[in-house]
């Protein structure tokens, strides 16, 4: 600050100072400067020559601090450079050059070292050039210029460039034979080859260009020779397992010394060569593949497959399409009917359904513990059931009697627990039935069954089955199942009424002990016209009474006897022939009756030819026919149980001794009819579904249903979208049917025109093809 001048005083007011900075003088004698050049010079070569311990490193950055600031920062900058290029072409890149084949990478990554290290003394001391003159210039800083000056006069040199790519390959191909090299040296040059891309926008570039493109390429060569070698002499199990082997060492050379960058081309590479070039010959390969796999549940190996071939583009793709053309083959021989099968009127239900759930437990395994629940895995394996399982028209039918056999009482009775595990698998195989309402009809038939003669297992097992129905296929499937429960229900309620009025008017109904199941007409598979059955007079009065009594307490309904549907207890008497007594002489003097008395358990159709049996002692199947009134395929049925079924159920002999019955054959009462049981249950003649005959009437009723709910469901459409092409009404029509059954368009057409002709659609005048809604 600049004091008051002599001659003024201290007044109030003063002159305002102020701080003069004189500008420093701009140029400096050139000797001076060659002077300073030089010493820092020395000093550079130096440093490069290890000899540092002498110098002041103050003095020298004052002196670059000097001549910067005297506006010679470039002749400095030119200098240094000159400088450096000429250490590194006139002694490094010689000694370099000199160890080509005597230890090259070590002498190579030690030349490099001490080119860093010399560099980062040379910036410390020429810090303020790269403040001030590298920034106003725009040129590169002291230590990036002496890296892109190695790079250029020793790296990128003649021979050493070519010789350093072929000594990094030479190291990797040597150790992928197996043999120990020094990662080290490796990892270093490789580092060195990354930051030698200082000066570039990407700064791989020059280990890209100097290693890792030949790499990639030589790898490329490596394994697609390597591949055939494993190929021929390997499973495809034990190729799978050598790949990724190959793999895992290929990322993990990679990371540890070659640039972590590089793992993930070269893993592509080798996928590629290994893997994608090979798909189908590893999945398809004979007595090894996927399908040797599959057949001999290799578990192991197929995740083994599953996780390599995920690796590549359509690696799952192809083990999808081996794995769904196998399945659909094995599933197909289990569906496919050979000839003796189709003459015996079809395959056994119970091992035709129980084969599909163990194919589906087995992929269900692989689904689960090879293939980690895929998706795609799962969508492929629920297409091929769903394709061989509908190739059989009557799946819905054997799965119904499958669970039927399951719900059932029997010898075979499984537990709560276990009925419970069959019905969720079944559960599966039916989501696959694209005729669920096929399988409706015939779940209808065999719960009736069980209702009606008390063959439940459980009741709660029926309800749950219901349960799981509805879950799938919503109320309106299952609201007649659920209707059967509830008349069941008011039945038994209306029978304790019953017997309360029996009581009342002290009628005992001749000695029959009835019992009434009243069913609502459209939630059973009841017939529309009843069989005229001639019921025996004793019982038909006492549902006559139990008639009365009903209509009574309920007016406006109607009662019809339903007999196929019903089932008696007879009191029997056996009169033994003499011969048979006297064989038995000793248990009859031990107080033993002569006469054998039987309760036996049979359907309403089996009573009514049975008592015929108190008025003559032989009967013709033609004249049991005419008497009964019953239809002839249910008496076939009732009397082939009665005379050909188990020996110890046969209460009639029939003559000639055949298991086909023909009209001229006549039956008599079995006197030597002998059972250990007093209570004898003559079962039903097992048979393995409904006869073709009874097929094509089931048929008849489905396609029948299956007109109005077209309808239905086309009128709903319609009514919502009042106006549609027919194409669109079509498929609209079979999207939301499919999950009932699948119909056919040409079936759709037919009831559009129907529709057409009760005035509930119109066709538009202006084009044909599009309908319009009446209301």
């Amino acid at each position: 600050m600049s004091a008051p001048g002599p001659g003024l005083g201290r007044g109030p007011k003063q002159r305002d100072s102020k701080m003069r900075i004189r500008a420093f003088p701009m140029s400096m004698d050139e000797k001076y400067v060659n002077d300073i050049w030089q010493l820092l010079k020395n000093a550079i070569q130096e440093i490069q020559k290890k000899n540092n311990s002498g110098l002041s490193f103050e003095e020298l950055y004052r002196n670059a601090y000097n001549m910067v600031l005297h506006k010679q920062g470039e002749r400095l900058y030119t200098g240094l450079k000159e400088v450096v290029r000429e250490h590194l072409v006139e002694k490094v890149r010689v000694d370099v050059v000199q160890s080509l084949h005597n230890n090259f990478l070590e002498a190579l990554n030690i030349a490099w070292a001490d080119h860093q290290t010399a560099m980062v003394m040379i910036r410390d001391i020429l810090m303020y050039m790269d403040r001030v003159y590298v920034q106003q210039a725009h040129v590169g800083n002291v230590y990036d210029m002496g890296l892109i000056l190695f790079r250029d006069e020793v790296v990128r040199s003649d021979p050493v460039r070519e010789h350093l790519t072929a000594t990094l390959l030479s190291m990797v191909a040597c150790e992928r034979k197996g043999e120990i090299v020094d990662r080290g040296a490796v990892k270093s040059a490789c580092q060195m080859l990354m930051v030698l891309g200082v000066d570039e926008a990407n700064h791989r570039s020059v280990y890209e260009s100097d290693f890792e493109r030949t790499f990639l390429k030589e790898t490329a060569e490596f394994y697609q020779m390597e591949s055939q070698r494993l190929l021929a002499e390997n499973s495809a199990s034990v190729y799978v397992l050598k790949v990724d082997v190959r793999i895992k060492e290929e990322a993990e050379r990679a990371h540890h010394y070659l640039d972590p960058s590089t793992e993930e081309p070269v893993t592509r590479v080798v996928e590629q060569e290994l893997i994608s070039k090979h798909l189908h010959t590893v999945v398809e390969m004979e007595n090894s593949g996927v399908v040797h796999m599959l057949k001999h549940e290799r578990l192991g190996d197929l995740a083994c497959t599953y996780t390599l071939f995920g690796r590549v583009k359509d690696g799952l793709q192809a083990i999808i399409a081996c794995m769904s053309k196998h399945l659909r083959e094995v599933g197909l021989a289990e569906v496919k009917e050979d000839a003796t099968e189709a003459a015996a009127g079809g395959k056994n239900a119970i091992t035709f359904i129980q084969s599909l759930l163990d194919l589906r437990d087995k992929y269900g395994r692989f689904l689960k513990e090879a293939f980690q629940g895929d998706v795609m895995f799962s969508r492929a394996i629920a297409s091929d059931f769903e394709f061989f399982v509908n190739q059989n028209s009557k799946s819905p039918e054997y799965l119904s009697l499958y669970i039927d056999n399951k719900l059932k009482k029997g010898p075979q009775s499984l537990g709560e627990q276990d009925v419970e595990n069959d019905l969720d698998r079944c559960m599966t195989l039916f989501r696959y039935l694209q005729e669920k309402d096929v399988f409706e009809r015939y779940y209808k038939q065999h719960l009736a069954k069980r209702l009606l003669l008390n063959k439940s297992v459980s009741d709660d097992s029926e309800k749950n089955m219901i349960s799981k129905l509805k879950t799938e296929c919503g109320c309106q499937f299952t609201s007649k199942l659920e209707g059967m429960f509830k008349d069941m229900a008011l039945s038994s309620s209306s029978m304790e009424q019953f017997r309360v009025h029996l009581s009342k008017t002290a009628n005992a109904l001749d000695g029959i002990d009835l019992s009434v199941r009243v069913l609502t007409t459209g939630c059973w598979p009841t017939q529309a016209q009843p069989s005229s059955c001639l019921v025996p007079s004793s019982a038909l009065r006492a549902f006559e009474c139990f008639k009365r009594f009903y209509l009574n307490c309920h007016s406006g309904r109607q009662l019809t006897l339903q007999p196929q549907m019903g089932s008696a207890d007879l009191h029997a008497q056996f009169h033994p022939s003499k011969a048979t007594r006297e064989k038995a002489g000793s248990e009859a003097s031990a107080g033993v009756s002569s006469v054998k008395k039987h309760i036996l358990q049979v359907s309403t159709f089996q009573m009514c030819a049975l008592t015929l049996f108190n008025t003559r002692d032989e009967w013709s199947f033609e004249e049991l026919l005419q008497e009964t009134s019953i239809p002839e395929k249910d008496l076939h049925r009732a009397l082939q149980s009665l005379a050909c079924g188990r020996p110890a159920q046969r209460i009639l002999i029939k003559n000639p001794k055949s298991r086909e019955i023909e009209s001229s054959h006549t039956f008599r009462v079995n006197d030597e009819f002998q059972s250990k049981l007093y209570r004898v249950k003559v079962q039903a003649v097992t048979t393995r579904g409904e006869s073709e005959p009874e097929r094509r009437e089931t048929r008849q009723k489905v396609d029948d249903d299956r007109k109005h709910e077209i309808e239905a469901c086309l009128v709903r459409i319609m009514k919502a979208r009042k106006k549609m092409l027919h194409n669109d009404l079509v498929s609209q029509c079979i999207e939301q049917l499919k999950a009932r059954f699948m119909p056919n368009p040409v079936v759709i057409k037919k009831r559009i025109e129907g529709l057409i002709e009760r005035e509930y659609l119109a066709r538009s005048q202006e084009d044909r093809k599009t309908y319009t809604y009446v209301a």
